[in-house]
């Protein structure tokens, strides 16, 4: 076994140690254009926080997307950073699909859902997660963190969707699951119906205890746990 491996078996591990609280919260993103940006953004349907001004030499917006804790900030003067050059800025969504359809039905263009092709060192596409191939298409197997799709802004900053269904072990503690939009409750309650019906077939008859079995299911897949 390498360190690396051994890293990454112990940072999967959850940690009972806790200190000062680091949330990640804001996220700076250079543009060119202040009223452009805004335009694309509001188009986008994300919340406007703040739009703040101090005469002709400093300006400050703030964007939430629906259902994140973490914002973006664009503006005059607050970054120095080459216009269009933030990459990799990833939006986790429970449906890839609805949310693609979503953001092209207000008018922006979105890519087709692509996924990796397993080999991270050639390829001619821009670089994310998974590497440089982009393979069209969802993933065949459906897996969770594995399908995604492109976007970017009047500049150029390059958006991501990514769709993640079960969480990685560690990621979620089981008494820490949340829901952060009745949309995602929705397709987590779907999948849970899909499993649900499995296991009906699987026992050959009706559970009527169908309302603590799709709870049970829906905490574990967040928590990335066994499912039922």
């Amino acid at each position: 076994m390498t360190v690396i491996e051994t890293d990454r078996e112990a940072a999967a591990k959850p940690t009972k140690a806790r200190g000062a609280d680091l949330k990640l919260e804001i996220v700076v993103i250079p543009v060119s254009d202040v009223d452009c940006a805004k335009a694309f953004y509001t188009r986008l349907g994300w919340r406007l926080d703040a739009d703040f001004a101090s005469g002709d030499d400093w300006r400050v917006i703030q964007f939430t997307p629906p259902g994140s804790a973490c914002s973006v900030i664009f503006g005059k003067n607050v970054t120095g950073a080459a216009p269009g050059s933030a990459q990799g800025l990833y939006l986790i969504v429970s449906d890839l699909e609805a949310a693609r359809k979503e953001i092209l039905g207000r008018g922006i263009k979105v890519s087709e859902p692509f996924h990796g092709a397993g080999d991270i060192h050639a390829g001619p596409d821009e670089p994310y997660l998974f590497g440089r191939v982009r393979v069209s298409g969802v993933d065949p197997e459906h897996g969770s963190y594995s399908s995604f799709a492109a976007f970017s802004d009047p500049d150029g900053n390059g958006w991501l969707l990514q769709e993640v269904t079960a969480r990685l072990p560690g990621r979620i503690e089981g008494d820490g699951t949340a829901f952060a939009s009745q949309t995602e409750l929705a397709a987590a309650l779907r999948r849970a119906a899909v499993a649900h019906g499995e296991h009906e077939k699987r026992t050959g008859a009706h559970d009527e205890n169908w309302a603590d079995w799709y709870a049970a299911y829906m905490v574990r897949e967040q928590a990335g746990q066994p499912l039922p």
